[in-house]
């Protein structure tokens, strides 16, 4: 028995793609709390985050509310970042649809190259920030199954 996987439909997001920063800060107290700070100063909120730390520095990745402002702004004081599209699915169902994601990704041989949790709930729904070798694929079949891709409309207030 051949266990080919196909979506049920192909969509295609309407709306600008999530953008996610990776931003490279020096591994000392507080520094996350600047960047938070600085960004509020500016009108930006950090709606999703984790840290990747090691001995020397640490890397914030995280979605804000103002993806272009929040380039412009880290372009402007020299701070060290690199920018990517990212998808944000909805878990209908909360923790439990996890299993159900990681599935259509297997199956549809998406590698993620890494997750976090999103802050907010704007539709009441858990929110997974995923970062996959091919967003056009999981998108696609993520959809396919009946999960929700949310745009930066979406989450921008």
């Amino acid at each position: 028995m051949s266990s080919s996987f196909t979506p049920a439909t192909r969509e295609t997001l309407t709306g600008a793609p999530v953008k996610h920063f990776s931003i490279f800060l020096h591994n000392k107290v507080g520094a996350l709390l600047e960047v938070v700070k600085f960004f509020e100063e500016n009108g930006v909120v950090v709606i999703a985050f984790c840290i990747v730390d090691s001995a020397e520095s640490s890397i914030a990745r995280m979605v804000v509310s103002d993806p272009v402002l929040v380039s412009k702004l880290l372009h402007d004081h020299d701070i060290a970042f690199s920018q990517t599209s990212v998808l944000v699915v909805e878990l209908a169902e909360g923790a439990s649809d996890l299993g159900h994601v990681l599935n259509c990704l297997l199956m549809a041989e998406v590698n993620i190259l890494f997750s976090y949790p999103m802050l907010i709930r704007p539709r009441g729904k858990a929110l997974l920030v995923l970062h996959v070798d091919d967003n056009e694929c999981a998108s696609v079949v993520l959809q396919g199954e009946g999960h929700e891709i949310l745009t930066q409309g979406d989450l921008t207030r």
